[in-house]
């Protein structure tokens, strides 16, 4: 499942320590608790039904949800959009060039092996250098 009117961007800055990741989606449609998956995968490609090609969540040390490295906090609708900006050291800007982001139709239960029972992926982005 994909959502055709869902759009917008996720930026990711390198700090000394850290890494803040902007997001700014617009077009999200229902979800029952209004909460949506967000996670980096180690897929490098939206392609095919579904996105398929996504992968996993993206830790390349062998973490267990919710430890991966491309576990993030889930986005909150507000009004059909959702605005969040976070700050983690799971991760630099240049590990993840060329991996995707992806949303999913539910929450993540933080629990649930091995990515959270998330539902379906409903957006995907690839992680470009700008």
């Amino acid at each position: 499942m994909d959502a055709p009117g869902l759009m917008g961007e996720v930026r990711f800055f390198q700090n000394r320590d850290s890494v803040t990741v902007s997001v700014n989606i617009s077009g999200l449609t229902y979800s029952e608790s209004g909460f949506f998956g967000f996670h980096i995968h180690e897929g490098i490609s939206c392609t095919g039904k579904g996105f398929p090609n996504t992968g996993n969540h993206y830790d390349p040390t062998g973490n267990s949800h919710p430890r991966h490295k491309g576990d993030l906090p889930p986005l909150l609708k507000c009004n059909g959009g959702a605005y969040t900006t976070v700050l983690t050291d799971r991760f630099r800007v240049a590990d993840i060039i060329g991996k995707t982001v992806v949303i999913h139709s539910m929450p993540d239960d933080f629990t649930t092996q091995p990515a959270g029972n998330a539902g379906t992926k409903i957006a995907c982005g690839v992680i470009r250098r700008v």
